[in-house]
């Protein structure tokens, strides 16, 4: 979320509609001002900010002048009860979302590795994901867990594309080339006793694993 706001971006984006006022009017103080600030921001983003200082300091003031709270109260509200768990489930319900998951998660990752990782090697991946998910109507992951989905998507999309270039060579080639593979492993190392050998069973440097998996 950025935090800079022009005047004319605040009334267009955070103004409160006549819906919105509906859903904070049975709500007061520093409650009222923070449901108001998460459904703004809900919509917008489409997730829930992770913190309190992500909300930018100018939709605060403007909320609260909407909502008739102080602004300060913004720091009086509560991110661990049970009051927030209910406001972002009211939040995701109007407008037609769901809370992430974990078998999301899962999906998400093999949607990442089979058609993103083959197109895209950068592993920025959260805006993907963030796009994905607002159209699954799915509240989509924190950004730590992102960089988890990620890391695992590309180190799938990486075994199967191997697996897929493996099973396409010869038994006869792939013999071959697990000898050229011990051949250098013998040529890098002398043995136990000599200066060269690796410790733990290790490769040398210079030898080149064409797979991660074994063959």
């Amino acid at each position: 979320m950025r935090q800079d706001w022009e005047p004319e971006d605040l009334i267009e984006v955070w103004t409160l509609l006549e819906d919105d006022m509906k859903k904070v009017r049975n709500k007061s103080g520093a409650t009222r001002l923070g449901f108001a600030l998460l459904l703004k921001f809900f919509e917008v983003e489409a997730r829930f900010p992770e913190s309190a200082k992500e909300m930018p300091a100018a939709a605060v003031e403007y909320v609260a002048q909407q909502v008739k709270v102080p602004a300060g109260a913004w720091a009086d509200y509560d991110w661990q009860g049970d009051r927030i768990k209910r406001h972002r489930k009211e939040i995701r319900e109007a407008y037609g979302f769901r809370a992430n998951a974990e078998e999301d998660q899962e999906r998400l990752a093999e949607w990442l590795a089979a058609e993103l990782c083959p197109l895209e090697l950068s592993r920025d991946r959260l805006a993907a994901v963030v796009a994905r998910c607002r159209n699954d109507h799915i509240e989509p992951p924190a950004p730590g867990q992102v960089g988890r989905l990620v890391g695992k998507a590309v180190k799938d999309f990486e075994a199967q594309f191997c697996r897929s270039r493996v099973e396409r060579i010869s038994h006869a080639t792939r013999s071959r080339l697990e000898d050229l593979v011990a051949g250098s492993e013998n040529a890098t190392g002398e043995g136990a006793d000599g200066d060269g050998s690796v410790s733990g069973g290790g490769h040398g440097p210079g030898v080149v694993r064409l797979c991660p998996a074994s063959w």
